[in-house]
C-alpha cells in the first residue's frame, strides 16, 4: 500500500524547519548569527530594527544540538495536537505572544542573552493540560502540570545556577495558561 506523507501541522513543522535553518546558519557563521539575530538581550537601543528581529528571532536560535533536539522533540509531541484543536492561527498567536512577552520581560529586567524555544514549549505544555477544560472548571491535570513543571522551574531558579532561563519557562507557562483559559472561556 502506498502511503502519503502529509504536512499535518504547518505552524509547528515550519517552526521546526526555521529553527533548524537558524541552527545551521549559526554553525556556519561560528556563532555570529545567534548573536545578531537569534538571541535577545538589552542593547538600550529599543528602536533599533534588529531589536524587533531579535524579539521574534531568539526563539529560533539554540545553543547546541542537545538544546535544539530537546525543544523540538517536545514541540513536535505537543504542538500538532494543539494545532489540530485550536487551529494554526491561534497556535501562531500563542507562539508570537509568548516570544514577545518573554523577550520584553528579559530585556527590561535581566542581564545577558537568552535564546531558544523553551518558553513556547512550556506555553504549549500548559495549554495542552487544559485543552478539554469546561468553561467554569480547572482540570486536575493542569494543577499537577503547573506544580511539577512550573514549580520545578521556581526551585531551579532559586537553587541551580546554570545557563537555563527559568524565567522564560515560567513566563511561557503563564502565557500558555492564560491563553488556554481565554480560549476555553470563549
Amino acid at each position: 500500500m502506498s502511503r502519503k506523507i502529509r504536512y499535518n501541522s504547518p505552524v509547528v513543522l515550519t517552526f521546526v524547519c526555521l529553527s533548524l535553518c537558524a541552527y545551521l546558519l549559526n554553525f556556519l557563521t561560528a556563532g555570529w548569527a545567534n548573536r545578531l539575530f537569534f538571541s535577545i538581550y538589552s542593547t538600550g537601543a529599543y528602536l533599533d530594527p534588529l531589536t524587533l528581529v531579535r524579539l521574534f528571532g531568539y526563539v529560533l536560535g539554540h545553543a547546541n544540538l542537545e538544546h535544539y533536539f530537546s525543544n523540538m522533540t517536545l514541540l513536535l509531541l505537543v504542538g500538532p495536537l494543539l494545532e489540530e484543536k485550536y487551529g494554526s492561527k491561534k497556535l501562531l498567536i500563542l507562539m508570537g505572544l509568548t516570544a514577545v512577552v518573554t523577550g520584553i520581560v528579559h530585556v527590561l529586567f535581566f542581564d545577558g542573552a537568552i535564546l531558544g524555544a523553551s518558553g513556547i514549549v512550556f506555553a504549549m505544555i500548559m495549554l495542552s493540560s487544559i485543552v478539554y477544560a469546561g468553561k467554569d472548571e480547572i482540570p486536575l491535570t493542569f494543577i499537577l502540570v503547573a506544580i511539577i513543571y512550573l514549580g520545578g522551574q521556581v526551585v531551579d531558579g532559586l537553587f541551580v545556577h546554570d545557563n537555563v532561563s527559568q524565567m522564560g519557562h515560567l513566563i511561557g507557562g503563564i502565557v500558555g495558561s492564560l491563553y488556554g483559559f481565554y480560549l476555553n472561556n470563549r
